[in-house]
């Protein structure tokens, strides 16, 4: 199967190298695409210097809209499965076969690769606040969806070749990753996950913190309370 990571890049000037050289010397047959999503600083230069394969996006469209573009890029080329990778240096490359696994063998149509299905695969956590966010996600979830996801702000991601078509024609911007894997669950897609490792960051800046992490879990536990009680479809409720 034809593999493709999508690596959105927002000002990762000192990361994306190192993670373009850990993708090709872990695995020198996959192919990727960073998307460079409006930086401010020098990403885009070295992308272009380094000859590394990129779509420039002229203006920042957030990580949703960076995202879909992979995914329309995907579908485009022909990709049968589609990789979420992030630029800052935080997913483990070696990991790439544990996402892919139950999509090759059609056990799932979506594969998330989780930092909370055991204690011993990943050291990294996270923070304090970003659990605590996730484990509410992770409840209200498993409240509407009968689904247990214990990861849903993963941005390590696989998706089948009927998602990747669903993905590039439609994709959350707010709250991409709880909202898009709510949108699986409500179409009836197979979701599953995997362990997997995840680092810290090692370079740059991450924009949350704890008053950003608060917002964003009340915010994104309302949009997908909303959307799972009305559970729209086509404009119409179910």
């Amino acid at each position: 199967m034809k593999v493709l990571l999508i690596i959105p890049a927002y000002n990762e000037e000192e990361n994306i190298i190192r993670v373009c050289k850990e993708i090709e010397e872990a695995n020198s047959n996959v192919d990727y695409v960073v998307i460079n999503d409006g930086s401010t600083d020098n990403t885009l230069k070295l992308l272009e210097e380094n000859n590394i394969n990129h779509i420039n996006l002229v203006r920042n469209l957030g990580i949703g809209g960076a995202v879909q573009t992979g995914y329309k890029y995907a579908l485009e080329k022909g990709y049968d499965i589609a990789v979420q990778y992030d630029g800052d240096g935080q997913h483990d490359i070696t990991y790439l076969d544990t996402i892919c696994k139950p999509i090759i063998e059609n056990q799932a149509d979506f594969c998330i690769g989780s930092r909370y299905l055991d204690d011993h695969t990943s050291t990294f956590k996270s923070t304090f606040m970003r659990r605590l966010g996730k484990n509410i996600i992770s409840f209200i979830i498993k409240l509407f969806w009968k689904k247990k996801i214990t990861d849903p702000t993963s941005g390590f991601r696989a998706a089948n070749r009927k998602v990747i078509e669903l993905f590039a024609k439609e994709y959350p911007a707010d709250y991409p990753e709880p909202e898009s894997t709510v949108t699986l669950l409500k179409l009836g897609f197979n979701v599953t996950e995997r362990p997997v490792n995840m680092k810290e960051r090692l370079a740059g800046e991450s924009f949350a913190n704890v008053w950003t992490s608060c917002k964003y879990m009340v915010k994104v536990t309302l949009s997908i309370m909303i959307d799972s009680i009305f559970r729209t479809n086509g404009g119409k409720v179910r």
